[in-house]
């Protein structure tokens, strides 16, 4: 666990391994040092390389050392993309120069670059992403390896496409590398804070308004779309929301809660306890900008470091936290539900949605089995 005052969410240079590592036929290759390397190697569970740059090649260049490794990764096909560290972005080395007789994808994403999703953004806009006219289907994205929801979100996306009878178009970023440049003209959200800005955006799909709402535009932009009985089960599931949340709130009270997470995750979350728990929210902390707008009765600001979130649980002392695993090393014996990375001391097999309506069912289900073992 990271010490207090020390930046919880991953960097740009993770947020570009994300991007390029969930593309078939593209192999990652991170320009930097081991620690560089070992962190996304191992929240992203992705076959990453490095070059693993030691002292005396910081102090008379690296070039050597990533020629080495691009060629001995040449040849297995696809394509290969540089992902440069803070070291080799700090000194000015030339990458492209490097490697300008090779095919090579190069993503300037150092650590100083800003957050996760500005390196996602960053290595997307380099793939140059194009929109096909003749492709049908929708695309989905928001999808990054650094989610633990994502491969949920994928399958129950594209199951709640398919009972409409449409196609699924490209997936951002989990997809065959030449899929980047055939996407279909629209586009439906797992994740806004990883939109990947690709087509028309009908919507987004998470938390059950936002997915009705989304479902009412797609039945009007796609032509041959048969969004009754996605609405159909949408009003079903959701009376199944309501009626176990009245049924908790008929021997407890409402929780006070605290959320900390990427603002889409974040907000999600917040909107789903007000509406079928009645919960009061207390804090919502992100950990990249939130929205001007972000629809929920409570102050939304972003904080940096463990120190900012311990304090902040002290402050307003919850019964339910939301968050990752160094959250819940600071929230005591108070209720406790992750939603973001690091989910540590966990085995994960399954691949739960936070997204669509299982998405919500899921994580619902998970905040009131918390509550109901720190009251019993």
């Amino acid at each position: 666990m990271p010490e207090c005052g020390t930046p919880l969410w991953p960097c740009a240079m993770t947020g570009a391994a994300a991007c390029l590592a969930g593309f078939e036929g593209i192999t990652v290759v991170i320009h930097g040092s081991s620690g560089c390397y070992y962190y996304p190697a191992t929240l992203l569970h992705a076959p990453l390389h490095s070059t693993f740059i030691l002292e005396n090649e910081v102090i008379f260049g690296s070039g050597d050392r990533l020629r080495e490794v691009i060629g001995d990764l040449s040849g297995r096909g696809g394509r290969i993309a540089v992902i440069t560290t803070c070291v080799p972005s700090a000194l000015g080395e030339d990458i492209k120069s490097m490697v300008d007789e090779k095919d090579i994808i190069v993503v300037d994403s150092p650590g100083f670059a800003g957050e996760m999703e500005a390196g996602y953004r960053a290595a997307l806009a380099v793939l140059s992403p194009a929109i096909d006219s003749e492709r049908p289907g929708v695309n989905i994205d928001g999808v990054s390896l650094s989610d633990p929801f994502y491969e949920g979100n994928i399958q129950e996306i594209s199951r709640l496409l398919h009972c409409a009878g449409i196609p699924v178009g490209t997936v951002f970023c989990r997809d065959l590398a030449g899929m980047a440049g055939h996407a279909s003209p629209l586009t439906v959200g797992t994740n806004e804070d990883f939109g990947s800005g690709v087509g028309k955006y009908i919507g987004g799909t998470l938390g059950i308004p936002a997915l009705r709402a989304t479902c009412e535009r797609l039945a009007v932009a796609y032509n041959g779309a048969d969004m009754g009985p996605v609405l159909a089960e949408l009003d079903k599931q959701e009376e199944r929301v309501i009626h176990a949340c009245d049924k908790f709130l008929r021997r407890y009270d409402p929780p006070g809660v605290a959320v900390f997470a990427g603002a889409a995750y974040a907000l999600f979350a917040a909107d789903t306890l007000q509406r079928y728990l009645d919960a009061e929210i207390l804090a919502i902390g992100t950990r990249n900008d939130p929205p001007a707008q972000t629809g929920v009765h409570c102050k939304v600001e972003k904080l940096a470091g463990l120190e900012e979130v311990g304090r902040t649980i002290a402050e307003v002392a919850p019964d339910l936290v939301i968050g990752s695993s160094f959250e819940r090393t600071l929230c005591a014996d108070r209720a406790f539900v992750g939603i973001i990375p690091p989910l540590r001391g966990q085995v994960r097999l399954a691949h739960p949605p936070l997204a669509g309506t299982g998405g919500t069912l899921h994580f619902v289900e998970d905040v009131l089995n918390a509550c109901m073992d720190k009251t019993v």
